[in-house]
Parts: C-alpha cells; sequence; structure tokens
C-alpha cells in the first residue's frame, strides 16, 4: 500500500513529500527531520543490523501539531497506511494473529533530550491481540504483564492518569502461564479499566488503531512539557525545532528466561575507558532498566556469551563507523539480539578529553576525534575541583550555607577567617584560608592575596572583592547576602546556622556556592596527561599564538605548561597583586611622587616587573599601560578623584608623562631581570592614526627595548585599524568591549548572567553577544582583518571571560590568527581554535 503524499516544510524550508520515511529508505543524515533515534535506526537498518522494523513521523508533522493543536491533515492516513507496510515487513498483524504485531512509539528529538518526552510500549492490544499472542508464546501470564505495562503507560502517557491503581500487580502475580487467555485479558483490562476511571473518568481505547493516533498526539504535546522545557533551557536547546516519532515493531525481553534488555556504552561514559560498559537485565523490557525498580547486572557477566561477542563486535564497528563513543539500547528475544537505539553517549568532562586523546592515537581524523570534547569540558578537567557526588550529597543535606554571585571560578576549600591581617597571618605559617568579609576595601587586599578564596556579603561582578580577585586569579564569590559577619564574635552567620573563625568551609566561584565542611580537590591524572596530547593536535591545526594573562612571577610556568605562546599582563594588575595600590594612586594624585606626579611610577613598575620578566624568560610580554577608564579602574584606582583631579588622565595620551614612566620602569625592569623577554607596552582606547604615531614617538625617546602597541576598543578605532597598524608594533583588539559597544550596553555586562539571560528569554536580542559575534561586529572585523593581511602578526584578539567556541570560530574564519585570553581560558581557547582550523 503506498502512502499518501501531503506537503509540508521541511527544517531547511524545502518541501518535503509526505510525513513519515520508513527505515530503510531514510537519509541518516538529515537528523533535523528523523530526529536522532530516527536517523539512527536508519542507519543501523541500513548497515544491515537487526532492526525491528518501522518508521518515522518527521519532525515537521509534531511543528505544524504545535501550530494547529491537532494532528496534521493527512497525517492519520498516511500513519496508517505506513502501519500496513510495517505488518508486511514484520510478517505479523497489528490488532490481531496469528502473530499479533506490537509497537513502541517513542520521541526522537534532533538533539537528544533523555527522558524528556513521552514513550509508549506494547501497543496495540485488543482482546483479538491479546489472545492471538497467548496462542503463538503459550504463555497468559505473558499476556496479562503486557496488557498491564501497556494499560498503566498509555494512560499516564496519553490520558494523564496519576494513579495506577491497587492490586494490579497482584492480579498479575497470580496469572499462571496456562490459563484461559480470553478470562486472564478480561481480568486485568476490566481492572485497569475501572483504577483509570475513578483516576480520570476516562478509558483506554480498545481499537488500536486510535491508541496508535493517540500514542503520536501524546509524543508531539510532550514536546511543551515543562520538563521538556527547563532541559531545552538549560542546554539552550532551541524551542521550535519539534521532535520526531518513532513507530517500531516491538520485540519482547520479558517474553522468557534467555530474554532480557540493557544499554551498553562502547566506552566507559565516566572514565572514558575503553571497553564495552553497560548494564543487563534478564526477562525484562527496556523501561525496567531505566526505572531503578530492579538491579541489573554487568553485561559482561549476565549475558550468553555468543550473544555478548555479537553485541561487541557489533559496538566496535558502530563506534569505528559513527566516529563516536555511542549509546546503544538492545533487546534480547530468546537468545536474539536486537538494536533498539544508538546515540551519542553523554559523557563526563574527564572521559570527553580521554576519548578524543585515544580516538587521535587510534588513527581517528582529527576533525572526527575533537568533535564531542568542547571548551567547557576543558575547563573541568584542567581545574582541581570537588567530587560532583559529595557536593550533591552536600546540597541535598544541610551543609549548602548560601548561594551568591559567582566573581571568579575555582573550587577550593580552607580555613575559614573573617580579618585580612588574620588571614595573613595564618597563610604564612602555612595554613589554607577563606576569607569572608562583608565587603572588602584595598586596605583588604594582603589578606585577599593570602587567601585561597574569598566571599563577601555585598557587591556585583565589578565590586573591589570581584576585581581584585579576577586579577588574582583567585576563588570568589560576592554577593551573599545571607551571611552576616560578626568581627567581634569571630563568626559568620546564615540564617539560624553559625560558624566559627577557624571552622572549614568549601567556595565554588562559578555556582557562587559556600558549604559548610571541606571536600576534596583533585585533577585527575589520565585526564590531564590526555588533555595535553589533545592540545597538541589542536595547536598544530590552528597555527595560532595564543598569550595568557598573568600577574604574578608564579602565574608563568603554569601559563607555559598550558600551552601559552607568550604572556600578556597590566601594569595596575601587577600592582594590585603585589599590594602596591596605594603607591600608584599616590602617585596618579602627584602626592610626593615627584615634580611631575609620576616619578614614583616608574620605580613601582621596575620592582614588580622585574621578578616576572625573570620568570618570563624569552617570550613575548605584552603589557597594558594604567588604564582610568576601565569599569575596575573604579574600585582599583579610585578612579573618579583621579580623573577629577587630572581630567586628561581619561584619554589615553592626556599625560605623555604617565606613559613615559611605565616605559621606563619596564625598561629598567628588563635590564635588572636579565631576560630576554619581547615587550611591548600598549594603550587602550587609542582610536586615531595620530595617537598611534604620538605613542611611538614617545617610545623613541625612552629607548628602543620596549615596543609600544595599541589596545583598540570602540567601533572607531576597529574602523581604523589598518592605518592605526601601519604606525604601531603591535595591535589589540578587545573584542568584549567592541561587542558592548556595538549593543550600547556597559562591558561588564558581557561577564555576567543577568540581565542579559532575561533579554533573550524574552527574544528581544537576535545573538547572545557573550558567545556570538554581531553580524554587525563580523562586518567591522572583516576590514580589521585587512591589517593583520598588510601588517604580519601585529593585530590580535583579546578575549575577555570565559571563550565561547562560536565566538572564536567566527575569529579564526575571519582570518585572525593571534590571541590573548584569561590563563583559565589558555587550553580551552587553544582547543576552540584548534576545532575551527580542522573544520576547514
Amino acid at each position: 500500500m503506498s502512502s499518501p503524499t501531503v506537503a509540508t516544510t521541511g527544517p531547511g524550508g524545502t518541501a518535503d513529500a509526505g510525513y513519515t520515511r520508513v527505515f530503510a529508505e531514510a537519509d541518516p543524515s538529515d537528523v533535523d527531520w528523523l530526529g536522532g533515534k530516527g536517523a539512527g535506526l536508519a542507519r543501523m537498518t541500513q548497515q544491515g543490523l537487526r532492526v525491528p522494523p518501522g518508521y518515522v513521523i518527521g519532525t515537521g508533522a509534531c511543528r505544524r501539531y504545535l501550530e494547529e493543536g491537532t494532528l496534521p491533515a493527512g497525517l492519520a492516513d498516511e500513519v496508517l497506511a505506513r502501519l500496513a507496510d510495517l505488518e508486511r515487513a514484520a510478517g505479523k498483524m497489528f490488532g490481531g494473529g496469528p502473530v499479533p504485531l506490537l509497537l513502541s512509539v517513542r520521541s526522537g528529538a534532533p538533539i537528544s533530550m533523555p527522558g524528556m518526552m513521552d514513550t509508549i510500549l506494547n501497543l496495540g492490544l485488543d482482546r483479538a491481540a491479546a489472545l492471538a499472542m497467548a496462542e503463538a508464546t503459550g504463555d497468559a501470564r505473558f499476556v496479562a504483564d503486557l496488557v498491564a505495562r501497556f494499560h498503566a503507560m498509555y494512560a499516564e502517557t496519553v490520558l494523564g492518569a496519576m494513579d495506577r491503581g491497587e492490586g494490579i500487580d497482584e492480579l498479575v502475580a497470580g496469572v499462571a502461564p496456562a490459563d484461559d487467555p480470553g478470562a486472564v485479558y478480561d481480568r486485568i483490562w476490566d481492572a485497569c479499566q475501572r483504577a483509570l476511571a475513578d483516576d480520570t473518568c476516562d478509558a483506554v481505547p480498545d481499537d488500536p488503531r486510535a491508541q496508535l493516533l493517540g500514542a503520536v498526539e501524546a509524543v508531539f504535546r510532550s514536546w511543551n512539557t515543562r520538563r521538556a522545557r527547563t532541559y531545552r533551557d538549560h542546554h539552550k536547546i532551541p524551542h521550535d525545532i519539534g521532535t520526531a516519532v518513532v513507530v517500531q515493531a516491538m520485540v519482547f525481553g520479558n517474553l522468557s528466561a534467555d530474554s532480557g534488555s540493557g544499554v551498553v556504552f562502547t566506552r566507559d561514559p565516566v572514565t572514558g575507558e575503553p571497553g564495552l560498559f553497560g548494564e543487563y537485565l534478564a526477562h525484562s523490557q527496556g523501561e525496567d532498566v531505566v526505572a531503578g525498580t530492579r538491579t541489573p547486572d554487568p553485561i559482561a557477566e549476565a549475558l550468553d556469551p555468543a550473544v555478548l561477542d555479537e553485541l561487541g563486535t557489533t559496538c566496535s564497528e558502530l563506534e569505528r563507523s559513527q566516529g563516536d563513543v555511542l549509546d546503544i539500547e538492545f533487546t534480547v528475544e530468546r537468545s536474539v539480539l536486537y538494536f533498539l537505539q544508538v546515540r551519542s553517549a553523554k559523557r563526563t568532562p574527564e572521559a570527553a578529553v580521554r576519548i578524543a586523546a585515544d580516538f587521535l592515537h587510534e588513527g581517528t581524523a582529527p576533525a572526527v576525534a575533537t568533535r564531542h570534547v568542547s571548551p567547557a569540558h576543558v575547563r573541568q578537567v584542567q581545574r582541581p575541583g570537588f567530587d560532583p557526588g559529595e557536593v550533591d550529597r552536600a546540597r541535598s543535606g544541610d551543609r549548602l550555607l548560601t548561594t551568591g554571585i559567582g566573581a571568579c571560578p575555582g573550587q577550593v576549600g580552607g580555613a575559614l577567617v573573617l580579618d585580612s591581617d588574620r588571614a595573613k597571618a595564618a597563610a604564612d605559617a602555612g595554613g589554607e584560608v577563606i576569607l569572608a568579609r562583608p565587603v572588602t576595601s584595598p586596605a583588604d587586599l594582603h589578606g585577599m592575596i593570602a587567601s585561597r578564596g574569598i566571599v563577601t556579603a555585598t557587591g556585583g561582578s565589578t565590586s573591589h572583592a570581584a576585581v581584585v580577585a579576577r586579577a588574582l586569579g583567585t576563588v570568589c564569590v560576592v554577593g551573599a547576602g545571607e551571611i552576616r559577619v560578626d568581627e567581634a564574635s569571630r563568626t559568620l552567620a546564615v540564617g539560624d546556622r553559625t560558624l566559627r573563625e577557624g571552622d572549614e568551609v568549601s567556595l565554588d566561584g562559578s555556582t557562587g556556592e559556600l558549604f559548610a565542611g571541606r571536600f576534596p580537590t583533585a585533577t585527575p591524572a589520565a585526564a590531564t596527561d590526555a588533555l595535553a596530547a589533545l592540545l597538541a593536535a589542536a595547536t598544530s591545526a590552528s597555527g595560532c599564538e595564543v598569550l595568557s594573562r598573568v600577574t604574578l612571577p608564579a602565574d608563568v610556568a603554569e601559563a607555559m605548561a598550558a600551552g601559552a605562546a607568550g604572556l600578556v599582563t597590566a601594569v595596575d594588575d601587577v600592582l594590585a597583586a603585589t599590594g602596591h595600590l596605594d603607591g600608584l594612586v599616590e602617585g596618579l594624585l602627584g602626592q610626593g611622587a615627584g615634580a611631575d606626579g609620576f616619578g614614583g611610577i616608574a620605580a613601582l613598575v621596575e620592582a614588580e616587573f622585574a621578578p616576572l620578566l625573570a620568570a618570563a624568560g624569552d617570550v613575548e610580554v605584552g603589557v597594558r599601560a594604567i588604564d582610568l577608564v576601565a569599569d575596575e579602574a573604579r574600585e582599583l584606582l579610585q578612579q573618579t578623584a583621579v580623573t577629577t583631579r587630572h581630567p586628561e588622565l581619561s584619554v589615553p595620551l592626556g599625560r605623555p608623562e604617565l606613559v613615559r614612566a611605565q616605559l621606563e620602569g619596564l625598561r629598567r625592569a628588563l635590564r635588572e631581570s636579565g631576560s630576554g623577554a619581547r615587550i611591548h607596552l600598549a594603550v587602550r582606547h587609542v582610536s586615531d592614526p595620530a595617537e598611534a604615531r604620538a605613542l611611538h614617538a614617545l617610545a623613541e625617546q625612552v629607548g628602543p627595548e620596549i615596543a609600544v602597541g595599541t589596545y583598540l576598543t570602540s567601533p572607531r578605532a576597529a574602523h581604523g585599524a589598518v592605518d592605526i597598524a601601519a604606525v604601531s608594533d603591535v595591535v589589540w583588539l578587545e573584542v568584549r568591549t567592541l561587542q558592548a559597544a556595538m549593543f550600547g550596553i556597559p562591558a561588564r555586562q558581557l561577564l555576567t548572567a543577568e540581565p542579559l539571560d532575561g533579554y533573550l528569554r524574552r527574544g528581544l536580542l537576535s545573538c547572545d553577544p557573550r558567545t556570538t559575534l554581531d553580524p554587525s561586529v563580523q562586518r567591522l572585523l572583516q576590514g580589521v582583518a585587512e591589517a593583520t593581511d598588510r601588517s604580519g602578526d601585529k593585530v590580535g584578539m583579546r578575549l575577555s571571560g570565559e571563550v565561547s567556541e562560536t565566538a572564536a570560530a567566527q575569529l579564526y574564519a575571519l582570518g585572525f590568527r593571534r590571541f590573548a585570553v584569561d590563563a583559565a581560558e589558555t587550553r580551552p581557547l587553544i582547543l576552540a581554535l584548534g576545532k575551527a582550523g580542522l573544520a576547514r
């Protein structure tokens, strides 16, 4: 029987002939149409694997249903026509005998959403089918189990029932295999219907075709359940792609002792260790494995050796052909293995990194091997962190004290200290300290430097604590408004909980959580080794230079170990981290620092940069000059007081003496350090070639040792980048600041969740400026890329905050090959650029 042709619109806007495809004829690459589950079944079917036959209702039908609130015209006829084809393929009869065809009806979105949408199994049971099934199997008890399972699942999923009804399981348990199947069906079905009527005043239809159409509609509806929408919001999955529906012949793992169901991964999804990893539950259906009501067995122990061997061979072939670690659902019916689903396996960050490195070692193409490892995975692997299981138990117990705003990422534990002097003393004595303050000020700097983590009751992402913590690379949580610090009694209270100074706490600078007690931290050695191999391949593929932001001499070795080709830092950050802000501010205010007010700044720069340059050795070191316009200057440099007294300091070269002092300090520091470092001093907010020429002339007066460059932060500067680069030794373009300028919002908002998360949810922005280059910025940077062509390696991109793989790929596609990034983002950026290079 041929299917009716119904015009609809596919995901790409093209006309599709009909809403359905059988597995054997579908294009497995068309995941947008088939969904992930349908595409996997089509691929396995066409590879000749033992897959129960079936067909897919495409995502376009779901979208039409969601628009119209009813099944699209013609879909019911097409679904039933495909059913007739399926009967012939399976050699079974839907709703009758001699061998009845029962169906599974499952969701299958283009992007995996495991467990978020609905499934109905054993569909197609009426009295005639039940009698035929009993005749075919000789087991009335098996049929009773199928009837109860189907009725309960259909009632809950399609009709919204909340209660299965009491006594049903006991009725099933009381059936003997040789009982009269007609009487058994009547008894079980009637009991289920009565329970459903009491719950919903509704009934499961006894017409198998009505059951099928109701199940299809229920799967479509489940696209917009609260749990599904929440999952998509969390994983940033679009709400408008819809789900496909897979209609497939059932096979029965609960048929006999030599039947069962299982789930297997082609490698351990927790560690990445090669080899089959999975579980099997004999005499069960797939829902029993995932429901948690029975304990499955490891597949190596539970499966018949011949079935295990077939499963292992097939899994290896599937992994090799798809170039990915796979999650495979299977059923064994009377010792015959059937494959029901294949999809990319969810995996821990540690496993993702190890798997990618192992794939490379095994000869997998680098573009394929790195496909499923992300910058987020790299962040997790490189950062010593808490055991996730312990954190989950702490959250569900009573150890989570409060949640503030994560200002600088990381996970650390230590002794709670409420005073900066005592924090420094404890750290000097070898202790590990978490400093908690109502709010921090420059007077707390020595305690902040000494601490492993900082938490404040007030403040936001640009508060003193947040700014200094980011300069130091110290884990920090701000705005934890529930904490009350009593300095006199040396206690910290949250609600009715009180901690005393010296009590151990744990701090998560990403989630903003403060816990009572201490979690151990660790970086898995195997994952770290695998990461090094992965990043070496990424560096080779991209051909990019990545410079890493450092502040203290101790940061240099870590940056170079992460793969940095050079270093970037800033005068104000270094002086903040070394406790010399007061001297810097005094110099800026002209208090006792020489005739021009800046003489002492050269001495400060010399003193603090000599050790840093000595640690750097022969690499490139880019130094950003003091910037009194940045948000951070409000806290670090008393911006208002300084620019009120000296308004000329609000423009890049308003006081050339300030730039000269920094150049002189760096020149002396370089000589004192004995380093062969190649240094440049770059001035922010330059927007005109005339400024760049004046800066170059100033540097020539000081001496040839220190090159000079510019940080471009405005659309005007980017527009003139070609001409600015022609008279600069180095040019950096600050992507975050430029994006913010294009959107007309403060640059600091691109480092926070709100208000942009809320704006995006309301559909008020067409792109997220934190993760994606806006088209206006791309057009502007296309012109900047010409400077790279004309000026060699002069033009680089300065990225702030977490690296976006999307933005990195966009910049790479524009032709940029030189980047500077925060220290913790060095490895994530190297990976992102490597993937961009491999995708060319």
